[in-house]
């Protein structure tokens, strides 16, 4: 349900104001929902918009709802309950949930234009209370050493940039560093130890995040956009170690591509950022040809982001405090436990055999009791 700041007419009720409230059968739902997202809300693209999508833009101003409509608690119910669908299907509770954080900041800006007295979305009941959510990780998206090894070397045997890829899911599955994260690291902040140092740990240097938006919503027309680390101070940097295998990766991988610092350390063939749809494309096919059909069917490393998963819950595993790894991560304590808790595994035997280390009460046979 589109609406505007549109203050009503006196005299009008909410239900008068609204010429036509059938959506005409020529116009499709996706159609409409592209020409909002990629017009309407857009103000570098909003007149640039093709006629048939402008066709669609001036019926859903003629018949977009005042604001005063989200005095109505039944109208804020019905686009709520609406946001939850797509399609006539249920979305997933997430973007139900992510749909009401956007609806929350948008009326808060009504509120500063004095548009609206007071925020109508409810708070803990109604419609918007009915998904839940979990941020837990699903274990079973988590790759074992065999798996992430034999993923990992079909992308390095790849015919077409199959290096360069297999350095950025190494990246991943050894530092458990975002996406973005990987893709705009500078070999300037590559600290690797000479090759005949007896320790060859290294150290990874983050501060900058690239993250995919759209070329259409970024001012240089990139699919990314440069920021800082997620969740901290612009300028704030985030050391992270670089365990041998890794190091051993980096370096062959600068020395081959010649890198310099200065240099992205990540590149796509033709220089620059390393784009996404290359990255997702690779380890789609690297999944089909690896896994098993069962496997493959199955949540175990769906999503790229599953290297990150798996190496901060190797991390957890082996015994490194929680603090530690939520520093390196770039995530706080509570967020990292949260999401981890149900992944850490290996320590059973000894949480056990501290339990009974405790004592246990005497037996009331052997008392005489």
């Amino acid at each position: 349900m589109a609406t505007t700041m549109r203050q009503p007419h006196p005299g009008r009720t909410p239900k008068a104001a609204l010429r036509d409230t059938v959506q005409p059968a020529a116009f499709k739902g996706v159609a409409v929902r592209r020409a909002l997202r990629e017009y309407a809300f857009n103000t570098l693209r909003r007149d640039q918009a093709p006629p048939e999508v402008a066709v669609i833009l001036r019926w859903l101003q003629r018949n977009s709802l005042t604001m005063a409509a989200w005095e109505d608690e039944g109208t804020v119910e019905t686009a709520l309950r609406a946001a939850g669908t797509l399609d006539g299907t249920p979305v997933a509770a997430s973007s139900a949930r992510r749909t009401k954080r956007v609806l929350n900041v948008l009326i808060e800006h009504a509120i500063k234009r004095k548009a609206l007295k007071e925020n109508p979305l409810p708070k803990g009941k109604g419609a918007a209370a009915a998904a839940k959510t979990s941020s837990a990780v699903d274990k079973r998206s988590l790759l074992n050493r065999e798996q992430a090894a034999k993923l990992l070397g079909w992308v390095y045997a790849r015919p077409r940039g199959g290096q360069r890829l297999h350095t950025f899911f190494a990246a991943m599955y050894y530092a458990g560093a975002r996406p973005e994260e990987v893709v705009a690291i500078d070999v300037g902040d590559v600290r690797l130890p000479d090759a005949d140092a007896d320790d060859q740990w290294g150290e990874l240097l983050l501060h900058t995040a690239h993250p995919e938006v759209g070329k259409q919503w970024t001012n240089t027309g990139e699919v990314r956009e440069q920021r800082g680390l997620k969740g901290r101070a612009a300028d704030d940097t985030r050391t992270v170690p670089c365990r041998p295998a890794l190091t051993r990766i980096l370096r062959a991988h600068i020395e081959t591509e010649g890198l310099k610092p200065g240099d992205l350390l990540m590149q796509g063939e033709r220089g620059g950022d390393l784009a996404g749809s290359v990255i997702r494309r690779a380890w789609r096919r690297a999944r089909k040809e690896v896994l098993t059909p069962y496997e493959f069917g199955t949540p175990l490393g769906r999503r790229v982001y599953d290297l990150r998963h798996t190496c901060l819950t190797n991390w957890l595993n082996a015994g490194v405090p929680a603090a530690t790894v939520a520093e390196w991560a770039g995530n706080s304590v509570p967020v990292l436990l949260a999401t981890y808790a149900r992944c850490i595994d290996g320590q059973l035997d000894d949480l056990k055999q501290r339990i009974e280390g405790a004592g246990e009460l005497p037996d009331p046979a052997g008392a005489g009791v």
